[in-house]
């Protein structure tokens, strides 16, 4: 899979490409024959974008329309491209890759953003069909979490089968906040304003859950304590519950999304609690709290207050653990903090000398490991949209998409909270 690629929306001046480009890959594929009535709605990718969401894979090494190497099309149940979602589905259709851009996973890479994409918009569940010979299709899906549905194949001129995703259930914004606790936390109408003097996201920012009485008074406030704290106002939108206008608001006021966070969930192995620590090296360190030297691992090249940053990582009951390099100092560590049945992954941090020797996907397994012991049953961690290796490690290791939030940061000629 290249890194190099990106996905995202289509651009108005990419949409002639787009249309020519699926049409170019459906008679490559054998898909149908030249003069079938259906390449005209194909090459129509500016009708596609005005009903609805067509995403493109860009190769930001060529130029001009030949950066779109790919594209991918997803139509909201009872719009006019969707063919057989129901309910609150999302069907994926024209799934197309440039024949001289194959075998890079630039298809892998454009369902995997269109799923983010749906589960973005709160959508949950996302259908698709294919044809019986299109063998490396089914097992993407497959390998992507997609299950046949027999009982809705469908067709007329051909027989089209139906897989089906459905994103699994994430923790809940509370269970989330519950195991990283800001330093301080005020209530505006009902909202929770974390307050930590800007150091993270999580731990300086506002859950809106619930509608206020008065929605731009309640922004004020937020604003105003904020601005006490030292740090400009950050706001977590996109969760169920988030109140009707207030992206609108937000937006009035100028301010930026910081960052979009994926929610990535797996299930803790039953047998996980009996299983022993793996082997580290030069050592492995377990701690009930974060001492000096575990505490410098995770804030190298982070920067921030030392002791708010220690005061938030210990806000929460947690298990702390460190690998130890040659020189017996703290080389990468990892935190595990447990709630309600589920245990939180946080402050992955790899020293860049030890990297790519496996120790981030060993401290997750110890973490896991010692996370059944105490009764964790699911995990869950986040991780920003764009951190491509992060995603890739973090889905090796079974945890997949679940919830996306944005994280909404007021204008302001001063510092910006750190990541997550």
């Amino acid at each position: 899979m290249s890194a190099a690629l990106q996905v995202r929306a289509a651009h108005d001046d990419e949409l002639r490409r787009v249309g020519e480009l699926t049409v170019a890959a459906y008679l490559a594929d054998e898909l149908l024959p030249a003069d079938h009535s259906y390449v005209d709605e194909l090459r129509d990718a500016t009708d596609r974008a005005l009903r609805a969401t067509v995403l493109v894979a860009v190769d930001p090494a060529a130029a001009g329309a030949g950066a779109v190497v790919g594209t991918i099309t997803l139509a909201d149940a009872g719009t006019p491209y969707a063919e057989f979602a129901t309910g609150d589905e999302v069907e994926l259709r024209m799934l197309a890759v440039d024949p001289a851009a194959r075998g890079r996973g630039v298809a892998e890479q454009l369902v995997r953003a269109a799923l983010a994409d749906a589960v973005g918009r709160g959508r949950r569940d996302v259908v698709l069909c294919t044809l019986d010979t299109m063998r490396a299709a089914h097992r993407l899906y497959a390998r992507l979490g997609f299950t046949p549905r027999p009982e809705r194949d469908w067709g007329t001129e051909v027989d089209l089968r139906v897989h089906a995703w459905r994103a699994p259930e994430p923790p809940g914004v509370l269970v989330e906040t519950a195991t990283w606790p800001p330093l301080r936390v005020e209530d505006v109408q009902g909202w929770r304003v974390g307050l930590s003097r800007g150091v993270t996201r999580r731990g300086h920012s506002t859950v809106p859950l619930g509608e206020p009485a008065d929605l731009a008074a309640a922004v004020d406030a937020v604003e105003r304590l904020s601005a006490a704290d030292g740090a400009p106002a950050v706001f977590r939108t996109g969760d169920p519950g988030t109140p009707a206008g207030l992206v609108a608001e937000l937006d009035a006021r100028g301010y930026a999304v910081g960052s979009l966070t994926d929610v990535l969930v797996r299930d803790v192995a039953p047998d996980a609690a009996e299983r022993g620590l793996p082997r580290i090296a030069h050592g492995l360190r377990v701690l009930d709290a974060p001492d000096d030297a575990w505490l410098t691992a995770w804030l190298a090249g982070k920067g921030g207050d030392r002791e708010v940053s220690r005061a938030l990582v210990a806000g929460a009951p947690a298990t702390y653990l460190a690998a130890s390099g040659p020189d017996g100092s703290d080389v990468a560590v990892i935190r595990a903090a447990t709630v309600d049945g589920w245990v939180a992954l946080s402050c992955l941090q790899v020293a860049p000398s030890v990297r790519r020797h496996g120790l981030g996907r060993t401290l997750t397994d110890a973490a896991l490991a010692i996370a059944a012991r105490q009764g964790a049953r699911r995990a869950f961690l986040q991780v920003e949209a764009e951190n491509v290796p992060a995603r890739r490690l973090y889905e090796q290791l079974g945890f997949a998409l679940a919830h996306r939030y944005a994280y909404r940061i007021q204008p302001s000629p001063g510092a910006v909270p750190g990541s997550c």
